[in-house]
């Protein structure tokens, strides 16, 4: 079947070429009668506009960056993919394409940000896991370039983020395990140059503050942002004299990692330990026990990053797009009620809980 062009509307409408793919780009000195024609018999006509020459009318980039968290293992991290599943959502109902762009260290991701900057290759930029003083977004903020930040920097005034209350949500997890009887909670963190990590510590703190117990040092593991980091702190946790009836993790996987540490000890989750872990994360529903948490749907988040970002491109104030969310615990099988924890031996552990 033929391919509908400009040419054959024009044709059919009887008007010139130009005023045709003015009105298909919605150009201001084109009638709102004149554009609802074309509209309609493009429709009729079967007309698909084609990408490139569309760009080359209108000086637009219909494309989007993501930069990938420096430290983040692969595309395939559940945080990353279940982000970027939400991103495409929101550019392809536009027509708009998502480039994903990772580097290797901190010097490098700063130059990928200037190459996409005076590139011509994107419109906007996409950040993630932003440190307290993050100098991809003061290079962003320098150079006036259309970006989002999921998450916030420690000044977060001056341009468009979307985030979830991380303190708020870590302070809950407590007074959630409080109520269950647990008084010794570990907690499994991040390195505190990011800023969430550090909020989600504050939040750990004001929680045992506003319940009574004493911040105990002993209690906390910074650890890397992997099921390995949260296997290796969730083990040190737990080889203490006196060991924490509990943990709390800063990402679901680490706390996928804590989950095996347990049972590696000869220990049932959600009996003798329970784990916390912070995402939301589908492959929380998969482990074994399932995983309790404090959700933040990432495929939600990436759809509204993509909205608020495409509304700044389109001439939106980033002052304007500051969206702070809570988390919602969601309780699956990892957490309950205090108990002495008992010896391993009195346990007889069958393939399930292995």
């Amino acid at each position: 079947m033929q391919r509908v062009g400009i040419k054959d509307l024009a044709k059919h409408l009887g008007i010139s070429e130009g005023t045709v793919s003015r009105a298909l780009n919605n150009y201001p000195d084109i009638s709102k009668a004149t554009r609802q024609r074309v509209t309609e018999a493009a429709d009729k006509m079967g007309y698909r506009a084609n990408p490139a020459a569309r760009r080359l009318a209108t000086g637009v980039a219909e494309a989007v960056a993501y930069v990938m968290p420096t430290r983040s293992s692969s595309i395939s991290e559940p945080f990353v993919a279940q982000l970027l599943h939400g991103l495409t959502d929101a550019l392809s109902r536009r027509g708009w394409d998502l480039l994903v762009v990772q580097s290797h260290a901190p010097e490098e991701e700063e130059e990928a940000l200037k190459r996409l900057i005076t590139s011509g290759k994107v419109s906007g930029i996409v950040l993630s896991r932003p440190q307290k003083v993050d100098p991809r977004i003061e290079l962003l903020l320098k150079a006036g370039f259309p970006f989002i930040v999921h998450g916030r920097s420690s000044d977060s005034r001056n341009y468009a983020w979307y985030d979830i209350d991380s303190k708020a949500a870590f302070s809950a997890a407590v007074d959630h395990l409080m109520a269950l009887g647990h008084q010794r909670i570990g907690f499994i963190g991040a390195p505190t140059y990011l800023n969430f990590a550090q909020q989600r510590l504050d939040g750990y703190k004001a929680g045992l503050l506003a319940n009574g117990l004493t911040y105990d040092h002993d209690l906390v593991q910074i650890a890397e942002l992997s099921d390995d980091g949260g296997e290796r702190a969730a083990s040190e946790l737990l080889r203490m004299d006196n060991p924490p009836t509990a943990l709390l993790c800063v990402t679901d996987l680490q706390a996928v990692g804590a989950l095996a540490a347990v049972r590696a000890m000869g220990l049932l989750p959600g009996a003798d330990i329970s784990v916390i872990g912070y995402d939301g994360l589908a492959m929380g529903r998969h482990t074994n026990p399932p995983l309790t948490t404090m959700a933040q749907p990432q495929a939600h988040s990436g759809r509204q990053l993509g909205d608020m970002l495409l509304s700044i491109i389109d001439g939106g104030k980033p002052q304007e797009f500051q969206i702070l969310r809570k988390a919602e615990l969601l309780r699956r099988k990892s957490d309950g009620p205090y108990q002495t924890i008992t010896t391993p031996q009195n346990h007889t552990l069958t393939e399930e809980n292995l």
